[in-house]
Formats: structure tokens, C-alpha cells, sequence
């Protein structure tokens, strides 16, 4: 599941939508917001054994993952 945070929803994409995607068992959640400009990923994953979502990286610039599938990208790109 990607979100991608908007100035008028920032309380809701990142408080309320992250627990009702861990309350549907959803095991990867990437948040997407935006910093001076460029966007920076917020990458979490369902821990099984509490159902919540624990942060595993935040990404700025460049974007590399191996979980849920290998990707990468260059965020800076996704700007221009």
C-alpha cells in the first residue's frame, strides 16, 4: 500500500489510514510526503505478532527496497 500525504489530509494519512491498513493485515505500507520540495518515502512493515506497523526506512533522494519485491528508483527524478 503507497499513501501519498496531501496538505489538506496529513493527520489522516499519517495517523488513522496506516492503522486501518494494519488492522486489514495490509504487511507493507510506503508513505509518501513531500520535504522542501522533493518527496521522501516513509517505508513500514506489519509486525505480525503485534499488528502494528514498524518503520523500516526513510528514504530521500534514492529509494532501494528488497521487501515486498526488489525496487529502486530515483526520487529526485520523479520531480523534474
Amino acid at each position: 500500500m503507497i499513501e501519498i500525504v496531501s496538505p489538506e489530509s496529513v493527520e489522516r494519512d499519517r495517523k488513522l489510514k496506516p492503522l486501518r491498513y494494519a488492522e486489514a493485515g495490509i504487511p507493507h505500507f510506503w508513505r509518501v510526503e513531500e520535504s522542501d520540495g522533493r518527496p521522501v518515502v516513509y517505508v513500514y512493515e506489519r509486525d505480525p505478532a503485534t499488528g502494528a506497523y514498524t518503520p523500516t526506512g526513510i528514504h530521500h533522494g534514492h529509494l532501494a527496497v528488497q521487501v515486498p519485491f526488489p525496487f529502486e528508483v530515483d526520487l529526485d527524478q520523479l520531480v523534474k
